[in-house]
């Protein structure tokens, strides 16, 4: 239970952090640092009480109750989150807001829990009546089965039957009552807890006894029946006071929950507002609008944009946008023969359709309209159609899932769906002159990567940047004249839009400006810090750049290609947004692109050097004291071929060798497991609903390898075997990022989440397999069950926590995600040497 009231918890405080953090992927490993920190603390802390106080049961009994009534007090402070900050309507928290606020809201939940596993573990142990690590062993394994069990839990049955308060208070109260339980049963059967093992549970029953722990329980069952009803109501109007924080001037008007997140639906007078996961995703006239303005006219901007670039466009794909008016808009070409129009979100659909303009809902019953509820990035992988015209009309990409419709890949793999003279229109939130490093970098990046995929690319705009590309080159243009033409003869009807517009769209000068500031921006080695350079006081006509641009430097691609695995595209949008809405809050993000591959070898270096000094004090100390003769009989290190015991003089390098493989066990593991997730989203589309099976597949892997270790390894402190499991470990990191690669072009949905579940689940099965290893070497050297328990289990989680942090916010946006595979090889390389010096005992003999 501790387990599974764990393993929700988690995933419940994610989703809801998520949502009030936009979706933005750099927050997960910063939520899931804060968890492990304040986990790995709780378990330090836990060890020291359960010492001074000796009353293991009462103990777990006291936090099960707190743990009730906190995890629900978090999620409400959650939705609160945004009154404690001075933001603008809609703007983003910053990277120091999100590590502060998932530091300060994790704390009370996580201390419970971490102390919760050191209660449990003494419990366990003094019913055994060991001495050693079997009750840390037994209480990692079973930890880490309820983990999977309430992943799945929560993934098949809580998400769709129960809010977030009634799945929080019920996994609370489920715990409390199995800590009722265990308190009245070691009660019943006496406190004799060095007593042979008997079947106490079979002797309560046979006596009757059973019954008596039914008073306190039902008690609190008669509580929770109360409760839980007004929960519903608590949910509601949670909310609500969340988007009154939040959008001031909107009123929420709906609220949807679906697999790909929380769908809100806001309302100011006549116009409505669509979030996801805290993310505007458009924003429409409602039916009542006479004649929509502002809500459609980009849209209606952009739609003839698109159109007009092909000569006579047949078939049309388009990716997002038809329900904030484009698709409206390419229905009135009457040469248009067929539209396959994808939306991801069926409930998104469903909940725009009462809201959006008339013109909207009639496009969707054209007969040459075809809606597809899919994934797009996965349609344009798999479809065999050919098309003239592909128009990308998603929001920017401000988080990972969105950046997949702005990547190298994706553009390569709509080139391979356009006809030969085939167009693909995409677009982006822009600024009239491209000033400020954000927005030159992102759009810049954008233009680039377009540029790398198709033979000819134009972009044009001021407040919004149109990217138009073809390998055709003479089928696309920014002549007013020629666009107006194909517009007249499109015979399109309408006062939305006339051959007149172009004109104003697209001016002269402005568009010298930006065609300038995307072709020349990103060939220095440091322009990803400077951003673009002063521009000439003459520039160029298009064509003449065109040439021009032939003979500048190659392109920064570490900084400016945009790829799946190398999602730089929405780190640069975030700094953009900072830019707009909180301009004293981006030199952090800022500060992060200075980072360089080649920092991490300095740290790996260290803790060599620090093992080395203390076999070098070792060996001083042993030639300066004359060895001790052995009792006569007594079995050694070197006779019993446990390379973990060692005289005492010679622990202090041992120690410090297997606490840092502890430490970068936890750290390469949680490392891979958020590139996992990062490359899962990547290929595969979404980890909202998810989230929680793919943490239940780490969990029952590790709990499989903990039992296994537990059950069939003897003896368990042994470095030869602690040292293999770091080679191997760094060996599955590197080939995991060989194999990634290979994932990205895999057609099928089925296959590449068998090969994410495969990896996650092998992942936590070496870290399984590692924990009790780990713990059965300190505790050789040092003794002191719950000691052991809380240092093992705690540095795991610095570790842990360390590596979610780097990955999710340094190394994967701007190193990428293959980098944090091979981090983790190169960290887990080095504890292999770290515990290959510690070996060694002379020459090159090893114990």
């Amino acid at each position: 239970m501790m387990g599974i009231a764990a393993q929700v918890g988690q995933v419940l405080l994610l989703r809801e952090m998520l949502m009030v953090f936009h979706g933005n992927e750099l927050s997960i490993g910063l939520i899931l640092a804060a968890w492990l920190i304040w986990v790995g603390v709780g378990s330090r802390l836990g060890a020291w009480i359960v010492v001074k106080i000796q009353k293991p049961l009462v103990l777990l009994l006291k936090s099960a109750a707190a743990l009730m009534v906190f995890l629900p007090a978090t999620i409400l402070l959650i939705r609160f989150l945004r009154a404690f900050y001075d933001l603008p309507p809609g703007a983003h928290l910053s990277l120091n807001d999100i590590a502060l606020s998932s530091f300060l809201l994790m704390a009370p939940v996580c201390l419970l829990l971490g102390a919760q596993f050191v209660f449990l573990s003494r419990v366990w142990r003094e019913s055994d009546g060991e001495a050693g690590t079997s009750g840390i062993d037994k209480t990692y394994v079973g930890e880490a089965g309820g983990n999977m069990l309430g992943g799945l839990l929560f993934t098949f049955i809580l998400v769709h039957y129960l809010n977030p308060f009634q799945s929080a208070f019920l996994v609370g109260f489920l715990m409390l009552g199995a800590a009722i339980f265990a308190f009245h049963h070691k009660s019943l059967i006496g406190t004799n807890t060095t007593a042979p093992k008997t079947n106490n549970v079979g002797n309560i029953r046979h006596k009757g006894n059973f019954g008596k722990i039914h008073p306190v329980f039902w008690s609190f069952l008669v509580l929770a029946v109360i409760i839980f009803p007004f929960l519903e109501n608590l949910d509601d109007w949670a909310y609500r006071l969340q988007w009154q924080h939040f959008t001031p001037e909107h009123e929420l008007s709906e609220m949807h929950h679906s697999e790909h997140g929380a769908i809100s639906v806001v309302q100011r007078y006549d116009q409505y507002s669509f979030f996801q996961s805290g993310h505007l995703v458009f924003t429409t006239a409602g039916p009542e609008t006479i004649a929509p303005g502002l809500e459609e006219q980009e849209a209606v901007e952009l739609a003839h944009m698109a159109m007009a670039q092909h000569q006579k466009p047949q078939k049309i794909l388009l990716i997002g946008g038809g329900l904030r008016g484009v698709l409206g808009e390419i229905t009135r070409y009457p040469a248009v023969e067929k539209i396959d129009y994808i939306e991801l979100d069926e409930t998104l659909t469903s909940a725009a359709l009462p809201h959006v303009s008339t013109a909207t809902r009639e496009a969707l019953k054209d007969p040459r309209v075809n809606l597809i509820h899919t994934d797009g990035r996965m349609f344009v992988k798999t479809a065999a159609k050919k098309y003239d015209l592909i128009m990308v009309d998603i929001p920017d990409p401000a988080t990972a899932v969105l950046n997949r419709y702005y990547t190298q890949e994706f553009f390569a793999e709509a080139r391979d769906l356009l006809n030969p003279d085939g167009v693909l229109v995409s677009g982006a939130t822009s600024t009239p002159d491209l000033r400020g490093t954000a927005v030159a970098n992102r759009n810049a990046t954008i233009y680039h990567t377009l540029n790398d995929v198709f033979k000819r690319v134009l972009p044009a705009g001021e407040r919004f940047m149109t990217f138009i590309a073809s390998n055709k080159p003479e089928q696309i243009t920014l002549e007013v004249s020629t666009l107006q033409e194909r517009f007249r003869e499109s015979d399109v009807e309408g006062e939305e839009f006339s051959p007149y517009h172009f004109q104003a769209l697209l001016e002269e000068g402005q568009l010298r400006r930006v065609n300038w500031v995307v072709r020349s921006h990103g060939r220095t080695a440091d322009a990803h810090l400077k951003g673009p350079a002063l521009d000439p006081i003459f520039l160029d006509p298009i064509p003449e750049q065109e040439k021009t641009e032939q003979q500048l430097p190659s392109v920064e691609e570490n900084f400016f290609i945009n790829t799946d695995f190398q999602p730089i595209g929405y780190y640069y949008t975030l700094m953009l947004w900072d830019e707009l809405t909180r301009p004293d809050q981006t030199h952090m993000l800022q500060k992060l692109l200075h980072v360089r591959w080649w920092w991490i070898l300095p740290l790996c270096i260290f803790p060599l050097l620090i093992v080395a000094w203390l076999r070098m004090q070792n060996f001083k100390r042993e030639k300066g004291t004359p060895p001790k003769k052995a009792p006569q009989g007594k079995k050694t290190a070197e006779n019993t071929g446990n390379s973990a015991i060692k005289k005492p003089q010679q622990q202090s390098d041992t120690k410090f060798a297997v606490l840092f493989t502890v430490f970068t066990t936890g750290f390469s593991t949680m490392a891979m497991q958020i590139a996992l997730l990062f490359s899962f989203q990547s290929i595969y589309g979404f980890i909202y609903e998810m989230v929680g099976l793919i943490m239940a597949l780490f969990m029952c892997g590790l709990s499989l390898g903990a039992f296994f270790t537990h059950r069939y390894i003897t003896p368990k402190s042994n470095l030869n075997l602690l040292a293999t499991m770091q080679l191997i470990i760094a060996m599955l990191a590197l080939l995991i990022a060989a194999l990634l690669n290979w994932a990205a072009g895999v057609p099928s949905p089925a296959v590449i989440f068998a090969f994410f579940s495969s990896l996650t689940f092998t992942a936590g099965l070496i870290n399984g397999i590692d924990f009790p290893l780990s713990a059965a070497c300190y505790m050789s050297l040092r003794g002191q069950a719950e000691k052991t328990a809380g240092t093992v289990y705690g540095l795991e989680l610095v570790g842990a926590c360390i590596g979610a942090a780097l990955a999710s916010v340094v190394v994967a946006p701007i190193l990428g995600i293959l980098a944090c595979f091979v981090l983790a090889a190169i960290v887990n390389s080095t504890a292999f040497v770290v515990l290959l010096i510690c070996k060694k005992e002379g020459g090159l003999k090893y114990a």
